[in-house]
């Protein structure tokens, strides 16, 4: 059992704030097993009584009955309504398995999991938490569906960090697993490659494509397929749907509609397989529309989508920064800096800009910086914001962290994984 201490930490800090926690996050990530085990251990140690904590697992056959919301919200008012000055928990897991009722009272209304959730709220005695493993099953806008009273806690594959307290040994051979097989908890109990390799094929394949295609009622499997080989091969390229419309194109499909790319793009966002990072201009401070750049939420899974046959050390590495910033909780941009050097306006990139409030960071990912050439194209970004914010290069190839002479902090990938040195 891997100690999930930043989430554990968010459930407790949050209980009894009068709001639905939602947790949410791919499914295997550990959702179920940080609220049914770490969470609900906690609530014991705390001296809450077993038949206080009532868990409802969606998935699962004996529990079926209550994919109606009608049902199971009886259910719950049932227990908790003659025992008003004792406090209950409810833990619903995969909420998104619940289906929508027709209203008897109104025949042009639905039941919905979040009207229901809605009413359970209300009472005072009862603290209410529900996993999730998209969000389009738990709707686009959380906060709307739960009428602005939801806390959202996102969880992801384990982080490097937490896979290194469980795998142990020497750092460098630990990266290195989890730069090929990722963070899925499951993976920490087994040994032999093989198997690895099998079970996040078999995941992405039965369980993360057979979900998006049955929920979202895709009709071109093909195209959507042919989206996620494009992503998996060009992480940290910048790209939008008319551009993977013309590489579909090329490859001998029939004449794409960027319409239907985007549609899909969106679903495949939804899923949480990938995430978008979208670029903003940081003299200008405005988002540009496209194009934007990919991310997987695992590299095991991008791997797998490959068969791991395509390994880029430096698409890897961005991929590892913008995870592990997103699980810190920042807001992740690219940016963009504009050259007006020999009278020409070029447009300069920064790997990830990071929010936080009134502060920010510029951060560059570089594997190796071997060459002048190098070493110019990485840093001149940084030169050109005009401010005085912090700036990192975050390498792997140097034996410690440093500053150098023009005030750019050079941190080594190791010490930035296991949070040896903050960002702020």
């Amino acid at each position: 059992m891997v100690n999930r201490d930043t989430y554990l930490n968010q459930l407790i800090h949050n209980m009894w704030n009068g709001e639905v926690k939602v947790i949410t996050g791919i499914r295997r990530c550990g959702k179920s097993v940080l609220l049914f085990d770490l969470f609900h251990d906690y609530l014991l140690s705390q001296g809450v009584k077993e038949d206080h904590i009532l868990t409802i697992k969606l998935d699962q056959r004996k529990y079926l009955v209550y994919r109606d919301p009608v049902v199971l919200c009886d259910y719950v008012e049932g227990l908790i309504s003659a025992k008003k000055e004792e406090k209950f928990y409810l833990f619903i897991d995969e909420v998104q398995m619940a289906n929508t009722k027709a209203d008897t009272r109104n025949p042009n209304s639905k039941v919905t999991i979040y009207d229901m959730l809605n009413e359970l709220r209300d009472y005072p005695n009862l603290d209410v938490y529900v996993t999730g493993s998209n969000s389009k099953g738990l709707a686009k806008d959380i906060a709307t569906e739960f009428r602005g009273r939801a806390t959202q806690i996102p969880v992801y594959p384990l982080s490097f960090s937490e896979f290194y307290s469980a795998f142990g040994g020497e750092e460098e051979k630990a990266l290195n697993t989890y730069v090929l097989f990722g963070g899925m908890p499951r993976l920490l109990s087994m040994s032999d490659e093989r198997e690895k390799k099998s079970y996040l094929s078999d995941l992405f394949r039965l369980v993360y494509l057979k979900d998006i295609e049955e929920r979202n009622r895709v009709e071109r499997e093909d195209v959507l397929g042919e989206i996620l080989d494009y992503l998996a091969s060009q992480i940290g390229t910048l790209t939008n749907p008319n551009s993977i419309a013309r590489y579909l194109n090329s490859i001998g499909k029939e004449k794409i509609n960027a319409n239907l790319i985007t549609r899909y793009l969106q679903i495949i966002e939804d899923s949480f397989l990938l995430a978008e990072a979208k670029r903003f201009d940081v003299k200008g401070k405005r988002y540009f529309d496209y194009p934007s750049k990919y991310y997987f939420t695992d590299l095991g899974l991008r791997n797998a989508r490959l068969n791991f046959r395509q390994f880029d050390s430096g698409q890897l590495m961005e991929n590892l920064i913008y995870n592990e910033l997103v699980r810190r909780g920042y807001s992740v941009d690219v940016g963009v800096v504009l050259d007006r050097r020999d009278y020409k306006d070029k447009q300069k990139e920064i790997d990830f800009v990071i929010n936080d409030a009134d502060r920010r960071v510029y951060i560059q990912s570089a594997l190796a910086m071997n060459s002048k050439e190098k070493e110019e194209a990485e840093l001149s970004p940084f030169f050109l914001t005009g401010d005085f914010f912090t700036k990192i290069i975050i390498q792997k190839d140097i034996p410690t962290s440093y500053y150098d002479e023009k005030g750019i902090f050079h941190m080594k990938l190791m010490d930035f994984l296991l949070n040896r040195i903050k960002l702020f």
